[in-house]
């Protein structure tokens, strides 16, 4: 079955994340990504994530699609104009490619080249609805669309952690109203936080996926907590990274922790490694997934 049946037939789902390479190297990508074979139902390929040049995301979701993989092709707003991101869409499905994660993207001043010039002519709600309008075979302005139409399956991000919550749990809706098949949710640390997210959500049907960051250390879990908008890693959590002698022991403890607190709560869970890739299967193991 591919991600999109998946999806439909209202399985319980489990993805991974890879980043592409600063350079053209993918050999150990594809190794990487050989160690969670048939243990995870597809894998996001993140777009120049924290607005750092790399490799692109279209390109290593062709290569993963080649080798059997079920990709997730993540596409920011952040560097293309309109344009560029319809192409970019089109590329994608003319390469086999149908699971399209849509982003507005880091602005490029928190990335390696903070003078490149943001584009964002469209945000994630426009380009779900261009996206959209695509399957109907047309583009933005309503052209038509030469031969058969490029079939996706859409998917958009929410962050259960922002404050206040309204705005983020109308800006979901939004990308529901325009598109958007599934949810990948941002880092979820504390689980209450979490379950006053989904008691505001009974309405919403579409399936959300818990979001899982691997911890690297205590001064990581506080750099979160105070630069990046909706993630709170609770105190306890903390301390248990500031005492352990084994840190990738104890984020594979609290990952599978939190993974099987989640599970009865959501539809699928999604794991970002942060470059941690190796320690992915272990996290499956532990939790059970």
């Amino acid at each position: 079955m591919t991600f999109k049946e998946k999806l439909q037939a209202g399985k319980f789902l489990v993805t991974s994340e890879v980043g592409p390479a600063k350079g053209i190297q993918t050999e150990k990508l594809l190794e990487d990504v050989e160690l969670v074979r048939a243990k995870v139902d597809a894998i996001n390929v993140t777009d120049l994530q924290s607005s750092v040049m790399r490799l692109g995301s279209l390109a290593v979701s062709f290569l993963l699609k080649q080798k059997g993989f079920e990709p997730i092709y993540q596409l920011t707003c952040r560097d293309r104009n309109r344009l560029a991101l319809q192409s970019d869409l089109l590329s994608a499905a003319a390469l086999g490619i149908e699971n399209v994660l849509i982003l507005t993207g880091d602005h490029p001043a928190l990335g390696d080249h903070p003078e490149a010039k943001p584009v964002f002519d469209l945000d994630s709600v426009q380009l779900l609805q261009v996206a959209k309008r695509m399957q109907e075979g047309l583009d933005m302005k309503g052209n038509k669309l030469e031969g058969n139409s490029p079939k996706f399956c859409l998917g958009a991000v929410v962050n259960p952690g922002s404050d206040p919550l309204e705005p983020q749990i109308m800006k979901m809706e939004k990308k529901i109203s325009a598109g958007a098949e599934f949810f990948q949710t941002q880092a979820v640390y504390d689980i209450k936080t979490f379950e006053n997210f989904l008691s505001k959500i009974k309405h919403v049907k579409t399936p959300v996926m818990a979001g899982i960051v691997l911890l690297k250390s205590a001064g990581m879990a506080r750099y979160m907590n105070k630069n990046v908008a909706g993630v709170f890693v609770p105190d306890n959590l903390i301390k248990e990274m500031e005492e352990t002698k084994d840190k990738t022991a104890t984020s594979i403890e609290i990952a599978s922790r939190l993974i099987k607190e989640l599970k009865p709560m959501c539809r699928g869970i999604h794991i970002m490694p942060i470059g941690w890739d190796k320690v992915v299967p272990k996290v499956l193991e532990a939790s059970g997934l």
